[in-house]
């Protein structure tokens, strides 16, 4: 009589393993590595946004000049805008997951400690105590800044396309649009000093011998992003730039 052997089952879908990159998301180490790497390109996105920023200070010529280069950028290779829309992909990506990780990482640390703590951490800077709450204000901040200068959908004066001196100008010119954006450049200051700092630790930057470069680098890059976003505003209310 022959013997019959039975054909291996395959694993159904909720025996089989996770993935290696649904294993490292899932991991709190993970969402803090992609919380610091995606910091990282935001911040290098603003560094870049402030040099071109800068050019308002040269006149309506330079600056609407390089709004048109963002355009073109990457032309002839890419087409019209798909420079500038795959920074924005790329950079829209990296703020949900930043977001994300983010607000997944404080869950998990309030269902740690439920109770929460009775008083903070005797070293924990202002910039940590806030920093969820500035992430809520930076937020609400590009979706308003999206609105105004790029569709023009809650700008104040008659929006122009293919002229954002005028419509900075125009932002600017009014009370609320210079609240609205100090706060947030404070706020982003903030964000920058600390983030910085947790993002060079998480990533295996950090060292007693580089501790304080470091730190020096964090507060550098965020008193130079602050004051440099806000000497825009102050410029035209001072009619330096009009």
């Amino acid at each position: 009589m022959a013997l019959t052997t039975r054909p291996e089952q395959r694993p159904s879908r909720a025996e089989r393993r996770p993935s290696m990159a649904l294993t490292f998301w899932q991991s709190t180490l993970g969402k803090k590595i992609v919380m610091g790497v995606t910091g990282l390109i935001m911040i290098g996105y603003l560094c870049a946004h402030l040099l071109g920023n800068m050019k308002i200070f040269f006149g309506p010529g330079e600056f609407n000049g390089y709004g048109h280069w963002l355009r073109v950028m990457g032309a002839p290779v890419l087409h019209h805008q798909w420079g500038l829309w795959i920074a924005r992909i790329v950079l829209v990506a990296a703020v949900v997951l930043h977001a994300v990780s983010a607000y997944q990482l404080s869950r998990r640390d309030i269902k740690a400690r439920p109770q929460g703590y009775v008083h903070a951490k005797p070293r924990m800077s202002y910039a940590t105590r806030t920093m969820r709450w500035g992430g809520v204000i930076l937020a609400l901040f590009i979706v308003w800044h999206i609105l105004d200068l790029t569709t023009g959908t809650t700008h104040s004066g008659g929006f122009q396309e293919g002229h954002p001196y005028q419509n900075v100008v125009d932002t600017f010119s009014t009370w609320y649009g210079n609240v609205i954006y100090i706060v947030a450049m404070l706020a982003m200051g903030m964000h920058v000093q600390h983030g910085f700092w947790s993002a060079a630790q998480t990533l295996g930057a950090g060292s007693r011998s580089r501790d304080r470069a470091l730190k020096a680098t964090a507060n550098g890059l965020a008193i130079l992003l602050t004051a440099g976003f806000i000497s825009i505003p102050v410029g035209v209310m001072t009619g330096v730039v009009s």
